[in-house]
């Protein structure tokens, strides 16, 4: 005789797999884990893209300074991109703009698009006094 017919039923039974009350259990688990899980990834998300757009307005200040520097002016400067990020094809998740253009002052600002909108932050701006500023709910050394 081999040795699963010699088991008592009992046995058999608890050697036949999982009951219902445990893989529920399991999914419920699993459940309040991706409850948890996913916003934070969202938000991770959220602040890389906001990074994006912090490098590029940042930069596009540079490049405003040096022709400031050059024409003693910043009218006429032109953003060389609208849009963040820049990779060709990518889905756009800032607008690029210049909210204040004068002889003397500059403000570049990032007005977030999409899903990037409900971002807490919200828009970004930098000055070419280096003054950035925030639009959302989080306090501005949270977003810059």
């Amino acid at each position: 005789m081999d040795s699963a017919t010699t088991l008592s039923g009992n046995a058999r039974r608890v050697a036949g797999g999982f009951t219902l009350i445990e893989l529920m259990i399991v999914v419920a688990v699993v459940a309040i884990l991706a409850s948890i899980a996913v916003p934070s990834y969202q938000e991770q998300i959220r602040k890389s893209r906001r990074a994006q757009a912090k490098a590029d307005i940042v930069e596009y200040m540079q490049m405003a300074e040096r022709y400031f520097t050059v024409n003693n002016t910043y009218v006429g400067f032109t953003l060389p991109v609208a849009v963040s990020p820049r990779e060709a094809g990518a889905t756009a998740r800032y607008n690029l703009a210049a909210s204040t253009q004068t002889a003397t002052a500059l403000v570049l600002t990032a007005t977030a698009l999409g899903p990037q909108a409900s971002d807490r932050c919200g828009n970004l701006s930098v000055s070419n006094t280096g003054l950035k500023t925030e639009s959302g709910t989080a306090t501005l050394a949270e977003c810059w």
